[in-house]
């Protein structure tokens, strides 16, 4: 951490420390929780990011924030190791010429973190994440479209602080989350959605593992026994607020929370892609587009009809057994979720971008 009145950089803080005494300064400041911890982190990315925009234009420089309408695509393919992934690098630029040649996004309001970016603040590290959503959020106001794609790893841990109806939170895996860690839906919650202003919206399209309520929203989506699609109240327990600050929230996941994505070449029968990215993308070229409800219903049909588990690699790795206590379960049908802030009728709600 830093001093909050010098920005000395002090050493780790012990665990359960309740307050910091800066060396340089000598000013104590008392320190609360995990959460408070966490936020003050954020901050701190954020002044440093918001220094971006007082350098001297060059290449390494993110795009300005502002915008009616702006994306972050990320996609990791975990090169050269055990997990590694085929298809994330086709999702994020399938994603990317989506959103810029139908839907209108300017090109220098998509700002994309994969491996083969040769600027360093755009490689998809925990810490260039991080950075990257906080761009994303920066400035947000009403009338603004924003659009926060993933496609890679996400994993399961168990939840401590009652905040989930299942007892386990979902994270996504950056590029190097075996020594940074992973990034918690509750992270994504508070810096994703709790910010969103009045009239400003945000879709999420999450292809990974694990992620039927990555972004910790209240509502899901589910078919009834008539199926019909009626939204389930996933609001938790400890009665903390998961929304936002008047926004909209919605979100197109992969897969179930328990369940396994698949990175396949059995949908586009020519190169690997995510099956959830593949399936959504080909749901609005073919016109299937027109209300959520459509939309979902064609990215199931899609995964169905291929065959349940797709026939291709399941997106998972030996992480998953270590941290569920349970089997990996190859095999198991991939169901891509619907989650949002507020409950609307799926059926007759305009989809649009």
């Amino acid at each position: 951490m830093d001093c909050p009145n010098c920005h000395t950089t002090l050493l780790q803080l012990p665990h359960g420390a309740q307050c910091m005494r800066c060396a340089a300064r000598r000013a104590v400041t008392r320190i609360g929780g995990r959460l408070q911890l966490l936020a003050y982190k954020n901050h701190h990315i954020a002044q440093t990011f918001s220094s971006y925009g007082r350098r001297t234009p060059s290449s390494n420089q993110l795009p300005s924030p502002f915008g009616r309408k702006r994306a972050l695509i990320i996609g990791i393919t975990y090169k050269k190791t055990k997990n590694e992934l085929k298809g994330c690098l086709n999702d994020a630029k399938c994603m990317k010429y989506l959103l810029v040649n139908r839907f209108k996004f300017p090109q220098d309001s998509v700002l994309m973190l994969t491996e083969e970016e040769r600027d360093p603040y755009k490689i998809p590290t925990k810490h260039n994440i991080r950075t990257a959503m906080y761009w994303l959020m920066q400035g947000v106001q009403a009338g603004d479209s924003l659009v926060f794609h993933f496609s890679g790893h996400g994993l399961q841990q168990r939840n401590y602080n009652g905040d989930e109806v299942d007892g386990y939170d979902e994270t996504l895996c950056p590029l190097d989350f075996k020594t940074q860690g992973t990034i918690i839906d509750d992270e994504l919650n508070a810096t994703l959605v709790k910010p969103l202003p009045p009239g400003a919206k945000l879709h999420a399209i999450i292809d990974a593992c694990h992620s039927g309520t990555m972004l910790d929203l209240p509502f899901l989506c589910r078919m009834d026994s008539t199926g019909r699609y009626v939204w389930e109240d996933h609001r938790p327990p400890s009665g903390v607020w998961k929304g936002t600050s008047g926004g909209e929230v919605i979100s197109f996941s992969g897969c179930d929370d328990h369940q396994n994505s698949s990175d396949t070449d059995s949908l586009s029968k020519v190169t690997s892609t995510g099956a959830m990215t593949f399936s959504f993308i080909q749901a609005i070229e073919r016109g299937q587009g027109t209300t959520y409800g459509s939309i979902l219903n064609a990215i199931r049909s899609s995964i169905h009809n291929s065959g349940g588990d797709v026939g291709g690699k399941i997106v998972t790795s030996l992480l998953t057994m270590l941290i569920n206590g349970g089997s990996i379960g190859i095999g198991m049908r991939q169901e891509p979720q619907l989650t949002a802030t507020e409950p609307f009728d799926v059926y007759t709600k305009p989809f649009v971008l």
